[in-house]
């Protein structure tokens, strides 16, 4: 069986497309900082984060969305399957993102500072949202009747209230960064490996789907949300040019063949020359001899071949050429 982590395509130069480890370390870090501090800046907008929510759940109603409920009730059927989506929850979002960045800044650079500008993007934009559009998770909305399963079942990365929580902002629920970014480390590891089980990595963020709406953490709408700004982003960060020619998101998420299929040439039909023996005297692969030549020809000239090879003999010489009637215009 192939390795999920099988490369897509030799790449080349790969220590010339390697950006330097420090600096790189110092970019994301600095990147993380300014996310974490940006989202600060939005607590204490406790009355418009929940009127944005009351607005959030009419809409999702008004246009048929299934209930968050719906995946709630099948976690609560089982205290372990719970205490799973909150640990999935608490613990795979950022180590999987990370693990994502350090594997293709070790195997795949290219792909890598593709991948690093597309977070970045998807990231910014979210900020903004959670600035200028704060929302209260659904876990906290006495609409919703859902339960905050991490404060009931534990583990939990929040604080029990909102106002006293100095390490997030749990008003930042639109868009779901949870969502968003397992998309992304499953697009970036399909694009960048040719496997044939690569399309497993989708199962990442239908997981981490299924554990933000079931955990009461986000709304249906904060995943798709987080989606259009991950497509907007993938289309406007260009894919790193593939070795031997070729760009886009196409060519890495086809299969790709095991030998290159060489092109096919047009049949360009020979052109004729200016003189062409007629069939009859074409030797290949009849071979006539000399006297059969001569009987086939349209002229007849009278000559005797001498059976000896290499000579012949003219016995006579007519006074002109007679032409062979062929019976035409009688």
């Amino acid at each position: 069986m192939n390795s999920l982590f099988e490369p897509a395509e030799p790449e080349p130069d790969s220590r010339a497309a390697r950006p330097p480890l420090v600096r790189e370390l110092l970019l994301v870090v600095g990147l993380f900082l300014v996310y974490k501090f940006g989202r600060q800046l939005a607590n204490g907008h406790t009355g418009e984060a929940f009127r944005n929510a009351d607005h959030v759940w009419s809409f999702e109603r008004a246009v048929d969305l299934p209930g968050e409920g719906a995946v709630q009730s099948a976690l609560l059927h089982s205290d372990t399957l719970v205490h799973i989506a909150n640990t999935y929850y608490a613990t795979v979002h950022f180590p999987a993102t990370l693990a994502l960045l350090v594997f293709l800044y070790l195997r795949r650079p290219r792909h890598y500072v593709w991948t690093r500008r597309v977070l970045a993007v998807l990231t910014a934009a979210a900020l903004v949202l959670h600035l200028s559009f704060p929302l209260a998770p659904p876990r906290m909305l006495s609409a919703a009747h859902l339960v905050d399963t991490a404060q009931v079942y534990g583990p939990s990365v929040y604080a029990a209230k909102p106002d006293t929580d100095t390490m997030a902002n749990q008003f930042a629920a639109m868009p779901s960064l949870h969502f968003g970014w397992a998309l992304m480390v499953a697009i970036g590891l399909i694009v960048a490996t040719r496997s044939r089980w690569r399309w497993l990595w989708l199962l990442h963020p239908l997981v981490t789907l299924l554990v933000v709406v079931g955990t009461a953490n986000h709304y249906w709408l904060d995943a798709i949300v987080a989606t259009a700004l991950l497509g907007i982003a993938l289309a406007v960060i260009r894919m790193p040019q593939a070795v031997g020619g070729g760009t886009g998101i196409r060519r890495h998420l086809l299969p790709i063949p095991d030998h290159a299929i060489a092109p096919a040439v047009a049949h360009t039909p020979p052109t004729p020359a200016p003189w062409s023996p007629a069939p009859s005297l074409r030797t290949p692969p009849d071979s006539l001899s000399a006297s059969d030549v001569l009987d086939r020809m349209p002229i007849r000239i009278p000559v005797q071949v001498s059976p000896t090879p290499g000579s012949t003999s003219v016995t006579s010489v007519a006074p002109a050429p007679q032409l062979v009637s062929t019976g035409a215009g009688r």
